[in-house]
């Protein structure tokens, strides 16, 4: 798929993120892909904020999803196993989530209630 991209920032660091924004973008995702590269990620955008849920069913590689308010702060974030169907869900309702590779926001130390900032999120 040719997503359009935005860039992200999570303080010093740098996400090129593939916008996943229809709902057939969203339902496929990162789906059978082999590999990300470590810089770059996908960030799914919803109509409006509401509770949502990702499992990993067909998809290969271990991903950290991070469920992000309107204004780019993070809710919460779970660590996704490959191949299955276990469901991961935000706390509260959200329009975005942000999937890297597992340990991306770890090695980093970026937590909830930090606030990543690009053109999809609401002004500072």
């Amino acid at each position: 798929m040719h997503l359009p991209r935005v860039r992200l920032q999570a303080g010093l660091h740098l996400i090129d993120a593939q916008v996943a924004q229809t709902p057939q973008s969203r339902q496929i995702g990162l789906m059978h892909r082999r590999s990300m590269p470590p810089t770059e990620g996908m960030l799914f955008v919803f109509e409006r904020a509401q509770v949502q849920c990702f499992w990993m069913k067909n998809t290969l590689i271990p991903l950290t999803a991070a469920f992000l308010r309107e204004d780019g702060s993070i809710v919460n974030m779970a660590d996704m196993q490959p191949l299955t169907e276990a469901t991961h869900c935000s706390k509260e309702p959200v329009r975005f989530v942000l999937e890297m590779n597992q340990g991306w926001f770890a090695q980093r130390r970026i937590q909830p209630g930090q606030r990543l900032s690009g053109q999809p999120f609401g002004p500072r």
